[in-house]
């Protein structure tokens, strides 16, 4: 196949590559909750440097770097042969200029061998991603869209990916050579998770063995030509930080995230037949109620329901009302609201995610934050409906210490240490 590139209470706190095969997905797990996603395929793709200059390359790898649920970095793999890799060395495509290499003592590379170019997208051009990459698959097949209707896209332009290294394997074992972006991440940089000091320490390294590998040939010209790679890196992101990358959103429905969510964290549910509602039973430590998830697709919200197992009666739903009213006040997310045609009280936390996306972290903080609150408040709630008054009620569960004589030396203490 051919592709062408064209929290609760405040108070409680060619025309194919032969190197690879089929394609399939791999995911690789990596620290500080980021991951690495390839899917590899068998295409050739054709970059451009102008409208005039299109060049052909068999791609084999495409990645996706994750970073708490949020795409950090694309990375593509070319496998070149001898006359393609001289192309580009030529005219440094993918910004592949001699001063921005790496120690390379006489690279020698071979015609019988492939060579592996891996290249990064640039931090700016991500947003035009992002929302087409929901799997590393999915990536792949916007790029293929791309070369078919829209040439000119900025996704397909060399200037917008940046080499990281050039390596052959031969016989004697693995030859080739990275650049300054290997050892600067352009993802980290726009992170803005590399402080000056890495910055300083990763530059000093470089020339250190730029020096090295160059017989000291580092001269103030090409020391000024790193420099300004860097401050033009820099430059580029002013407009188009993480921040605003993250802020993009995905296509996924709120109610497969949702669905996602619930079978991940091993809740049994109920999908409601015709409506965007998710049924689900939660036992507390003291009692047993049901929850109800929802979707509203059209404005981008996310609503958690926790349905009280006790109906309240006509007669009590006044103080019933003042102890919710106590209860609610000092929450920070989520309340306390009763129906005062029925008696049904819920504990409701939400969300609107308008611009941006849910995620599975979101999720999980509304969802137990929910039932942690109605499973602290349901004692309350009982011993309201059993005669107690709201005040007390309130006060054993938010203050269970509490005397009068405490209460007299300062009425408005519990508000300060609260």
């Amino acid at each position: 196949m051919r592709m062408v590139f064209w929290k609760g209470k405040e108070k409680i706190g060619s025309n194919t590559s032969p190197y690879f095969s089929s394609p399939f997905l791999s995911v690789k797990t990596q620290p500080m909750n980021s991951k690495t996603e390839d899917y590899q395929l068998n295409h050739e793709l054709t970059l451009w440097e102008s409208p005039q200059s299109p060049l052909g390359l068999p791609v084999t790898l495409v990645s996706l770097i994750w970073q708490d649920e949020t795409v950090i970095e694309c990375r593509l793999i070319f496998q070149l042969n001898l006359e393609l890799y001289q192309q580009l060395n030529t005219t440094a495509r993918f910004n592949l200029k001699p001063e921005l290499r790496g120690a390379q003592p006489a690279v020698d590379f071979q015609a019988d061998s492939p060579i592996e170019l891996k290249v990064t997208l640039k931090p700016d051009r991500l947003p035009d991603l992002i929302p087409h990459a929901t799997t590393a698959e999915a990536a792949a097949h916007y790029l293929l869209q791309l070369s078919q209707t829209t040439p000119d896209h900025p996704l397909l332009y060399t200037e917008n990916w940046l080499a990281l290294s050039v390596t052959q394997k031969q016989p004697e074992g693995e030859v080739g050579y990275t650049t300054l972006w290997n050892t600067l991440n352009p993802a980290a940089l726009a992170a803005g998770t590399t402080t000056e000091t890495e910055i300083t320490q990763a530059l000093t390294s470089f020339f250190a063995d730029w020096t090295a590998a160059n017989l000291g040939n580092m001269t103030e010209t090409a020391t000024s030509k790193i420099l300004g790679e860097v401050g033009q890196f820099f430059d580029d992101l002013t407009d188009s930080t993480l921040d605003k990358i993250a802020h993009v959103t995905t296509s996924e429905p709120l109610l497969e995230t949702i669905i996602h969510f619930f079978t991940e964290d091993d809740w049994q549910f109920t999908k409601i037949q015709g409506k965007p509602l998710v049924r689900l039973g939660f036992q507390g430590e003291n009692g047993t109620w049901n929850c109800y998830a929802k979707a509203l697709e059209q404005v981008q919200q996310f609503v958690f329901y926790s349905v009280c197992p006790v109906a309240i009666p006509a007669d009590k739903r006044s103080p019933i009302s003042e102890f919710l009213t106590r209860a609610n006040y000092g929450m920070i997310i989520g309340n306390f609201e009763m129906d005062f045609n029925d008696g049904e009280i819920r504990y409701k936390t939400s969300i609107d995610v308008e611009g941006d996306r849910l995620t599975s972290a979101l999720l999980r903080q509304l969802v137990y934050a929910n039932v942690a609150m109605m499973d602290e408040y349901l004692p309350g709630i009982q011993a309201v409906l059993n005669g107690e008054s709201p005040e007390a009620a309130i006060r054993s569960i938010e203050q269970p210490a509490f005397t009068p004589e405490a209460e007299a030396v300062s009425p408005g203490l519990s508000l300060l240490v609260d």
